[in-house]
């Protein structure tokens, strides 16, 4: 995680991650999607994203 004031902390893994995304391409895009969609946050009340914006657009 980064440090405040040392920019150069999140280089790694924002490297890591853009090779991850050029290598695996759709697939990992699905998981992508599939992790950031359903899995629960507890910041939000213990519940996805999509049911998060469900509720907050009805």
């Amino acid at each position: 995680m980064s440090r405040k004031g040392n920019r150069d902390d999140n280089a790694v893994s924002e490297s890591f991650f853009a090779t991850l995304k050029t290598e695996l391409g759709e697939r990992f895009e699905a998981i992508e999607v599939f992790d950031n969609g359903t899995r629960r946050r507890s910041a939000i009340g213990h519940q996805s994203p999509s049911a998060f914006e469900r509720r907050a657009a009805g």
